[in-house]
């Protein structure tokens, strides 16, 4: 009886092998990443760079403005100092004593020892 229970028990497992060696498993192999998520990853990291680069071509074109209106104000610095120069001088050659001086080496006679400066008034 042991025999034919070994007989069958090898009968049986010699029919099980040959099942499993005849059944094909088929396995998906599986994406990490969905072809949606990929595209929204594609379309995010699109938008990203894009953003990325109007930042820094707008950040060029605010520095570039600065630098422009640093050397405006340093060309309206310097015309100012130019200005203030020309009014010290426009100063010092109104004044009467000079005038005075000079209508002297003309020989020009002064009748009146007392010279006003004169002012013009503008009416706008």
């Amino acid at each position: 009886m042991n025999e034919n229970l070994a007989r069958s028990w090898k009968q049986s497992y010699v029919s099980n092998e040959t099942k499993q060696e005849q059944t094909v498993i088929k396995v998906h192999k599986k994406s990490w990443i969905t072809k949606g998520e990929k595209l929204l990853y594609s379309a995010v990291g699109g938008m990203l760079i894009a953003a990325s680069i109007y930042v820094v071509s707008f950040a060029s074109s605010t520095d570039t403005l600065n630098r422009e209106m640093e050397s405006l104000e340093q060309t309206v610095q310097n015309q100012a100092v130019t200005n203030e120069g020309l009014i010290y001088e426009k100063k010092q050659l109104e004044r009467p004593e000079r005038i005075t001086r000079i209508a002297k080496e003309n020989g020009l006679k002064i009748q009146d020892a007392r010279v006003k400066q004169a002012t013009a008034y503008h009416n706008n």
